[in-house]
């Protein structure tokens, strides 16, 4: 019977381990065992407590009474740490151990224990343990490898016993450690003495212990790691050896202490000097020797017996990190801190860049500041310079603190990061205006001129550079003020602006000159001289209004410039239009003397001329080296009007080639829009325009204010104003329709989409060996012996392919197995698709199954048929070469089998068998010598030996074989052999004495050589798949990849260096709080259709699905409990459905395929390391490739994958699924690493809470537990500005390499594209015009897009853009920039200028695209690739794909005020200027004009409506210009439903798919609305473009990356869209409505049902396509409780803390906030004045009102409306103000009803108020009360001080009421139709998830209904 005691230990320990498992999941993958699982993270910071007690828990079975002793150690440790446990669970931690301990202080037998003598049995224990695990046998055997650096040779015996040594060496670390502590009250002279000497002799001499368990990154530097080869790599020792100290250099002082087991190196001097922090000393150390080692490689692998690194790797380590810094020095004009590259040592190189490094490692957010962290390091380096000059070290004197110790962090950094604190808080967190506070920008720039040596060194903190901001009043800015303004389009792209105004200016007055081109015709056009000057003085006017902000603090010159210029550009355009008015004058004199004329065109040319020449110098490549050259201060100063000087932006032209190619592109264009431009808009407006101006004065119908006597200006003006907006914005139709034909046309010749479907993958697999060992098999192992087995090897074409499919065959069947892994393919699929290792001595290629599936039996077939000789057979097998290959291995495969088979006679037997038949085939008589006929015989008895042979050997099938050997042999000699070839094999004497013995075929060598195994395999496979393998695989996305792949094999790419040489890189992901892995309860929720995620991925991934069922070994028909039922299964099952997710798991699995592959390549080239293992020498197999320990430190030596999660350290204290998910990720992945920040609090001084900040980075140790490599202590929070590229930030300094790849956490990748990295990697080195790249553009591919249509036309749009739109991008047109992920950076070049993205609030929001700016400028090159693919996921339902387009459009608004966009647009020429401009903010300017162009026409058609002109000018001109007003509108209406956004997309289907695909799939997204989800998408990044320059408030909107199966109700959608679509729609179709009720159409309806069909569409599509791509947004019952829940929301008042979601009045705040400005009140009530237009149009057209057109008309209206509000009132008046004479008001509106009613009926009887007037006043007032409250809503303030403002929100609110009522009711209509929502879901989704969402409603039986 179980003691009393024993309970309660149990009971402890199973509540310790049930809150792990309910905090860090171990089921998943996690086994902290016992209470060392439960230690809380307070207390393992500084202590190894969780250490000691899983050592206890590992040595808890051999000795309770040593586990006792740990657990004791381990409370007094923790006691000491936390006496008072004030840490998160400390206290529980403790009280659980302190349980477990008083139950080890008694034996079993009730016998007190002695704990006098623990120490004494520690120590013997120790002894013990050390004896029975043979420790020092293992530590004496590990240092043999070490010295010899022999892993190869038994890498499998030494990965086995790696994790089992590692526990030995934890466990014994912890009982040294509390021997240690135990030591010191111990007998000195006894066992005391023992463990101290034992203690001394690990110092000294146990490398081992200290090495297995020190945490490091990727090379153990701080003690020799068996378990990693990483360190005997020759480039590494050398690069160990370049940094250790030497001799000459500053000595040390004696006290400083060494860390770790290494040499002294230049590091320990930097952290001395300076006082860097430890771990970014570590941190940095590690990437120095990374870098040089891999420098090094680059140039050749050092001699193994001294390494050393040569001076020319140094150089380029050392130039390449400092090239800013030289730049910005001479830019500046001040000395380097050396005097000359040649003058400067090799030691003080490593010191210069390893301080560069140092400071930059330990920068956090100043690392955004590139400049200043020149600054700082050139004063330290010159610090650092003295001091390495003297014999002795002293603390550097700008590092010294008050105490006289050193801290780089505490006096340069803080100080600076307090600073940028400030200004950040002065933001208003995002509000505030850009100008008011300093941004990063604004700080680096200050580093742009001289005056930041004003700073001084140590800082001067009276520096205006550490201003803070004192309340309202502003710091100054630097160069550039970020006003919220649209004027910055104009002043940005001013250029782009006067040429198409000048332009539209030139073809309008030829056109009006009828097109000739005569001197007064000519004279007419130079009027675009003025124009000009006007225009660029226009533009210097915003220069200098602009800039008001930073005239306090911008540099001298800069101001100068800006003043000079003002008065040149106003002079010249006073002097230029001056001279034009004369020469005017002398045209309307018709005087013959032209002396104004002459003048003007000198003037005009000079000028011109003038222009030209700076423009050509300072612009065309050829010219720009010249102007670099010329010293002549005239020149200079012309040149610096002409153009800015900054430090970015310098240098940006290209090579003439490329010049060439992008003008040439855009005279293209030019060519066709001013064409289109002059034909069908200008010149068809001519003669309307003179005939209008001309026309008398006709009658207005209403009080005309403005028009008369004015040639009809107003309606001039309206018909004109449509064609002006699409002039000004069709060169985008051009651009994409010229980009679509271009794209196409440099795909095909990247030979893109020649394999585009899997019978072109069957017909070309032939070439693929070559092509891959061409492109991605290195020399090194192009140099590898393969099977030299003959000496005239390689001596045809044949063998040459055998070679080359032996080096495919182990990358084709890794890929294959991935494929599998993934579960896109079966098994049987698998073994269909296997290589051969075509390594063995069959003397053919051997092809994949899937090639020669059923090929054998058509042969037969053939054969059985063959009338004709042997030539004629073979002849017709040839047409199918792979039925040639069939037969050939079919026929020498049996003959290797036969005789492996047998031996003695039978061998005898099968050689004449098949020397006969050679003999006959060489003869060509095989038809003669064998009867074909009998050919299905001998097939089936060789099959059946076969199927024997393919199982395990037992004596039953060894005689069943020998048995099936004698009847093949029966078969073949008496029935296929001829006549007398049989008679002569029958009278063979020895053949038939074994026959008569019975000793023929009496035995069988069952085949055991791995060779013969796998061609019996492949022969019985070969005979019996009778199908064809035309459709493997069967899997849609395993074809696409395996095609893409194939295809890319043939594309130009670099070739494949050698993994040692290639270029290190590594992989960079940010991670917030997003689904890292799906729970077991996210697969099993369901929606409130009972859809379940789990159900909704079996339906649509079905073939998928039985793979995985398949993989894990359950049959088809495994229920989902059952998987639960089982952990394994259960884990299994949720990584299946987070690798079809948007997960971190997916985007972690697909980055590891880069290791992996490095791995592979690494192990197949056999780089020799010490011992070489010659088993490989000639041989290709990868057969435990994973586990080389060479290939893994290979691997790592050159990849690194960060996850930067920022809050895992909250995640891990509030124990969230996430945290453990991460943790399980780490554990799956040994080479992946996570970044996050740590927040350290801390009780300070009267309660305050002090927060410390730590930048961490962790791996999985042996335990499963996360493993701390560095923690670098950060200024303070890090996050001051958006919060991702402050996330990329703080963790990139743990990233590795020359290149960093930036990958989402949506993204994906896979195996075979990861074996092309190297590829890619070579490209930074390639020839890609001036510059080399900068930026690695890679492919994507959106694998979102099979979830619905919508997700559909996402994937295309996306597709489309990532693939032609950026090919074009960056050749020719030269200005791709970083769209986003997965883009390769080269990390040296971008880390020492600022980072991989900008982080300033709000102006930075879309931080991606700031990296590609960032690079151009400073002279960067962006280039692109599509011969490798990264996966990417994308928003898949409406709501989604919305909020993400108002992300990018909000974001491309702010880039419109940014600084960068402005250099950009001013520094590039005029051409690349346009191509930059169109496919950036451009592209959102175009959007935004499409959508203006609508009103524009329509309100002109209106103004011509309600005045009366359209009907008076139609008879008296009889036309209006309609070819000219039907060009305009179709092509708005062409870009309104997305035909252009198509083009590119058709273009990219039609290369990729084919023709009939294309049209195919272009077909399918017209069925499925696509137009509608267009049109509806242009009004979505329409409204947040124009809002956020109006106004701002662009933001982070969080997307959701789930599968989006839920209906989204119909009040969620209105809230969503109300603003952005209802309104605007609503307002178009009232303004529709109005024109087709007054206005005049000469063709009745027709005509204007025609011409205005774009707006009617887009009005439905704005109203009605959230509820067309709602999920069940059709089905009655949903409708009803839709309405319910929209009535709920909309009348709801709400309280404290509620949400906009759940009441309609907060929403209306909410909508209100983004107004808060007095400029944005003021451009508000400028855009509403156009909703009075109505009501005074609508009064003069009444019946009542007849002829009168007297302004008191309109008057009265107002007093009508007026008279209508009090009404309002008194209806609504609130019943809790009305409390005490409730009464009275109702008779009060009882008498108001009945007098409402009265008065109607009394005017409509004796007045001529019509029942039409009442509807048209209804028109009249609505959009007048519209105004009203958008008027109200702006001034705010003003009408809550009148005490107003609760009427205007209950008229806001019966406006939304009314506007979703008008919505609702066509889609409850449609609700009541059951086929309505059938067809929507054909719509949304494919066919398979259709039919079981409509089976699952079926069996549901109407959940919703039964739930009720």
């Amino acid at each position: 019977m179980a003691r009393p005691h024993d309970n309660w230990e149990r009971l402890v320990r199973a509540t310790l381990r049930r809150e792990q498992l309910a905090s860090g999941r171990p089921g998943h993958g996690r086994t902290p065992s016992g209470i060392a699982g439960a230690v809380p993270p307070s207390l393992t910071r500084s202590t190894n407590i969780d250490m000691i007690l899983q050592a206890a828990d590992e040595i808890q079975a051999e000795d309770a009474n040593v586990a006792r002793i740990l657990c004791e150690q381990a409370y007094r440790m923790a006691q000491n740490l936390d006496p008072s446990s004030d840490g998160r669970g400390v206290l529980q931690f403790k009280t659980g151990l302190m349980s477990i301990i008083k139950q080890k202080l008694a034996k079993k037998d009730g016998a007190p224990i002695d704990r006098n003598r623990d120490i004494e049995n520690l120590w013997e224990f120790y002894k013990r343990y050390k004896r029975q695990y043979r420790v020092e046998d293992m530590q004496r055997e590990e240092q043999r490898l070490l010295e010899s650096g022999g892993y190869s040779a038994n890498f499998g015996e030494l990965e086995l016993s790696y994790s089992a040594r590692k526990k030995v060496f934890s466990t014994l670390r912890a009982l040294v450690e509390v021997m240690e502590a135990l030591s010191k009250d111990a007998d000195p002279h006894g066992v005391g003495k023992h463990i101290q000497e034992e203690l001394r002799r690990l110092k000294k001499s146990d490398a081992t212990l200290a090495g297995e368990l020190t945490p490091y990154n990727i090379v153990p530097l701080e003690a020799p790691v068996l378990s990693n080869a990483i360190g005997i790599f020759p480039e590494v020792k050398g690069a160990i050896s370049a940094i250790r100290y030497a001799d000459h250099f500053p000595r040390l002082p004696a006290d400083f202490e060494i860390s770790g087991q290494r040499d002294a190196d230049i590091f320990d001097l930097l952290e001395y000097v300076f006082g860097f922090q430890n771990d970014n000393i570590r941190n940095q150390r590690e990437n120095i020797v990374l870098a040089l080692a891999n420098a090094q490689t680059r140039l050749r692998i050092p001699a193994e017996t001294d390494p050393k690194i040569d001076e020319k790797a140094v150089n380029e380590v050392f130039l390449k990190v400092l090239d800013n810094y030289i730049k910005w020095c001479r830019y500046l004009r001040i000395r380097l801190v050396w005097n000359s590259l040649e003058a400067i040592t090799r030691d003080r190189k490593l010191f210069m860049v390893s301080l560069y490094f140092l400071i930059w490692g330990e920068g956090a957010n100043v690392r955004f500041l590139p400049e200043c962290i020149c600054y700082i390091f050139h004063n330290m380096a010159k610090e650092l310079d003295a001091i390495l000059d003297h014999g002795e070290a002293n603390i550097a004197a700008s590092c010294r603190t008050e105490s006289g110790s050193a801290s780089f962090l505490k006096q340069i950094i803080c100080p600076i990061y307090h600073t940028l604190v400030m200004e950040a808080a002065n933001n208003d967190n995002g509000r505030a205006p850009h100008s008011k506070w300093r941004n990063y920008d604004d700080f680096n720039e200050y580093f742009w001129s001289p005056t930041c040596f004003e700073l001084g060194w140590p800082f001067r903190m009276d520096s205006p550079f550490f201003m803070k901001p004192k309340g309202r009043k502003r710091t100054g800015k630097s160069t550039f003020v970020e006003h919220r303004t649209f004027l910055h389009l104009y002043r940005s792209f001013h250029r782009l602006w006067i040429f198409l105004v000048l332009m539209f200016q030139a073809l309008t007055l030829i056109a009006f000159h009828k097109g000739d081109i005569n001197l007064r015709a000519f004279k007419a056009v130079l009027s675009i001289g003025p124009t000009f000057a006007i225009m660029n003085f226009v533009e210097s006017c915003l220069d200098v209004i602009l800039m008001y902000g930073a005239y306090t603090t911008a540099r001298g010159m800069a101001i100068s410039r800006l003043v000079i210029r003002f008065f040149w550009c106003g002079l010249t355009s006073v002097a230029v239009t001056y001279l034009y008015l004369k020469v005017v004058d002398e045209m309307n004199k018709n005087n013959s003397d032209s002396t104004y004329f002459r003048i003007y065109i000198l003037v005009v040319g000079v000028y011109a001329a003038l222009r030209v020449v700076l423009g050509l110098l300072l612009k065309l490549p050829a010219c720009h080296s010249l102007s670099q050259m010329s010293d002549q201060s005239f020149f200079q100063f012309f040149k610096w009007i002409y153009q800015e000087r900054y430090f970015v932006g310098r240098g940006l032209y290209e090579s003439l080639s490329d010049y060439c190619r992008y003008v040439l592109y855009w005279l293209v264009i030019f060519i066709c829009k001013f064409t289109f431009a002059y034909f069908l808009q200008i010149k068809p407006l001519v003669k309307p325009t003179r005939i209008i101006s001309d026309l008398p004065s006709l009658p207005y119908s209403w009080h005309d204010l403005i028009s008369k006597n004015n040639n009809n200006a107003l309606a001039i003006a309206s018909l004109w104003a449509p064609v002006v907006a699409i002039y000004l914005m069709d060169i985008h139709i051009w651009y994409t329709l010229l980009s679509a034909i271009v794209g196409g046309v440099m795909g095909a010749r990247a030979r893109l989409g020649e394999i585009r479907s899997i019978e072109m993958l069957h017909r070309r697999f032939e070439s693929f060996p070559e092509a891959f060992v061409k492109n991605l098999v290195s020399s090194q192992m192009k140099r590898m012996p393969f099977n030299q087995q003959s000496p005239q090897y390689v001596q045809d074409a044949q063998d040459m392919n055998k070679v080359y499919a032996a080096m495919f065959s182990p990358f084709w069947n890794d890929i294959i197995k991935s494929l599998r892994e993934e579960d896109y393919i079966s098994n049987r699929e698998m073994d269909l698709l296997f290589i051969p290792s075509n390594t063995g001595s069959l003397g053919l290629v051997q092809w994949p199954l899937f090639l020669l599936s059923s090929k054998i039996l058509l042969a037969i077939d053939l054969a059985l048929d063959c009338r004709d000789t042997q030539a004629d057979l073979w002849n017709r097998i040839c047409r199918d070469e792979y039925m040639a290959y069939a037969v050939q291995e079919c026929y020498y495969s049996t003959e290797k089998i036969l005789l492996s088979l047998v031996d003695g006679e039978g061998r005898l037997w099968v050689e004449r068998i098949f020397r006969e038949i050679n003999n006959s085939i060489m003869e060509g008589s095989l038809v003669i010598t064998l009867y074909l006929k009998k050919l299905p015989l001998v097939v089936s008895r060789f099959t059946a030996l076969t199927g024997l042979l393919t199982r395990n050997e037992t004596p039953e099938l060894a005689n069943g074989a020998a048995k099936a050997i004698y009847d093949l042999y029966e078969v073949v000699t008496h029935d296929l052999l001829s006549s007398d070839l049989r008679e002569q094999l029958d009278t063979w004497n020895i053949l038939a004495r074994a026959r008569n013995e019975s000793r023929l075929f009496s035995r069988v060598e069952w085949p055991r050589v791995p060779e013969i195994k796998e061609q019996v395999k492949r022969l019985h496979l070969l005979l019996t798949v009778k199908e064809t393998a035309a459709n493997i695989p069967k899997n849609l996305e395993a074809r696409r990849r395996l095609e893409f792949f194939t295809n890319s094999l043939f594309m130009d790419m670099p070739s494949a260096k050698p993994v040692s040489e290639m270029m290190p890189f590594s992989v960079f992901t940010p991670y917030y709080s997003e689904t890292v892995i799906y729970s077991s309860s996210d697969l099993q929720k369901e929606n409130e259709d009972g859809i379940s995620t789990l159900f909704y991925l079996q339906k649509i991934f079905p073939d998928e699905w039985v793979n995985f069922l398949e993989r894990i070994g359950r049959d088809e028909s495994t229920g989902d409990a059952e998987l639960q039922d089982s952990s394994s299964d259960s884990l299994e099952l949720r990584f299946w459905v987070s690798y079809r997710g948007q997960t971190l798991a997916r985007t972690v699995r697909g980055m590891m395929y880069y290791r992996r592959a490095l791995m592979l390549q690494s192990f197949l080239e056999g780089r020799p390391l010490g011992v070489v293992d010659n088993s490989r020498a000639n041989s290709l197999s990868t057969q435990g490739f994973e586990l080389s320990h060479e290939a893994r430190a290979q691997a790592d030596l050159k990849f690194t994958y960060v996850v930067s999660c920022q809050i895992y350290g909250q995640q891990k204290q509030k124990k969230a699924p996430e945290a453990a998910d991460i943790a399980l990720l780490l554990q799956r992945n040994e080479a992946l690493r996570v970044a996050f920040i740590h927040v350290e609090e801390s009780v300070v001084a009267e309660g305050n809470v002090s927060k410390e900040f730590y930048s961490k980075l962790v791996k999985a140790d042996v335990n499963g537990k996360d493993q701390e490599i560095y923690s670098i202590k950060l200024p303070g929070d890090p996050k001051l500005g958006e919060g991702k590229p402050e996330n990329q930030n703080h963790a990139i300094v743990f990233t590795r390499g020359d290149a960093i790849q930036t990958i989402d956490m949506n993204q994906d990748n896979y195996l075979e594209e990861a074996m092309k990295m190297r590829n890619l990697l070579d490209e930074f080195r390639g020839n890609h015009g001036l510059r080399p790249p900068t930026i690695l553009g890679v492919r994507e591919h959106v694998f979102t897009g099979s979830v619905s249509s919508l997700a559909s036309f996402m994937s295309k749009q996306e597709t489309s853009f990532v693939t032609l739109g950026q090919r074009v991008l960056a050749y020719p047109l030269k200005v791709r920039m970083h769209y986003g992920h997965p883009d390769v950076f080269d990390r040296i070049f971008h880390i020492t200028r600022g980072g991989i993205s900008k982080a300033s609030r709000v102006i930075n929001i879309s931080e991606d695209i700031y990296a590609g700016f960032n690079s151009t400028l400073r002279q960067g090159n962006i280039t692109h690739h599509e011969y490798i693919q990264v996966g990417k996921g994308r928003d898949v339902g409406l709501n989604q794909i919305a909020l993400f387009e108002g992300k990018v459009a909000g974001g491309n608004g702010e880039q419109v005020l940014s600084r960068d966009v402005y250099r950009l647009g001013q520094l590039f020429d005029f051409f690349r200027m346009l191509s930059f401009f169109f496919t950036t903010v451009g592209y959102y300017v175009c959007t935004m004009m499409t959508v203006l162009t609508i009103y524009i026409f329509l309100y002109g058609r209106v103004y011509l409506a309600f005045s009366g002109l359209d009907e008076g000018i139609s008879l008296e001109a009889k036309m209006l210009g309609n070819t000219a007003l039907n060009a305009v509108l179709n092509a708005q209406f062409l870009v309104q439903i997305g035909v252009f956004t198509a083009v590119p997309m058709i273009m990219g289907f039609i290369l990729e798919q084919g023709l009939l695909k294309a049209v195919f799939s272009f077909i399918t997204m017209q069925l499925q609305l696509c137009s509608v989800f267009f049109t509806f998408s242009l009004g979505t990044r329409t409204h947040y473009f124009g809002r956020t320059i109006l106004h701002g408030g662009a933001k982070y909107r969080a997307t959701g990356r789930g599968f989006v199966v839920r209906h989204i109700k119909f009040a969620e959608n209105y809230r969503l869209y109300s603003r952005s679509h209802f309104v605007k729609a609503l307002e178009v179709a009232l303004l529709l409505i109005v024109y087709i009720a007054y206005g005049y159409t000469e063709g009745g309806a027709v005509s204007f049902v025609l011409l205005t069909l774009s707006s009617w569409f887009l009005v439905i599509s704005w109203l009605f396509a959230p509820y067309i791509f709602n999920p069940s947004g059709f089905e009655w019952q949903k409708t009803v409780e839709d309405f319910d829940d929209w009535t709920n929301w909309l009348l709801y008042r709400g309280g404290v803390g509620v949400k906009g979601e759940n009441s309609w009045e907060f929403w209306w705040e909410e909508e209100q906030v983004h107004i808060h400005t007095l400029r944005g009140r003021i451009l508000e009530t400028i855009l509403s004045i156009r909703f009075f237009l109505f009501q005074y149009g609508i009064v003069y057209k009444l019946h009542l009102t007849g002829k009168d057109t007297s302004l008191a008309i309109y008057g009265f209206s107002w007093a009508v409306l007026a008279g209508i509000v009090m009404i309002f009132k008194i209806y609504t008046f609130s019943p809790k103000k009305s409390t005490n004479f409730q009464l009275f008001m109702r008779f009060i509106q009882g008498v108001t009803s009945l007098g409402l009613i009265a008065a109607l009926c009394l005017v409509v009887i004796f007045t001529r108020l019509t029942i039409a007037d009442l509807f048209a006043s209804i028109l009249a007032f609505i959009p007048t009360g519209w105004g009203i409250l958008c008027l109200a809503i702006a001034w705010k303030k003003v009408v809550w001080s009148l005490g107003l403002w609760d009427s205007v929100r209950e008229f806001a609110r019966m406006y939304d009421a009314g506007m979703g009522m008008l919505i609702f009711a066509p889609v409850a209509s449609l609700s009541w139709f059951p086929f309505v929502t059938t067809f929507q879901s054909r719509l949304l989704f494919n066919q398979a998830f259709s039919r079981g969402l409509e089976i699952s409603l079926i069996l549901a039986g109407n959940k919703a209904n039964v739930e009720v």
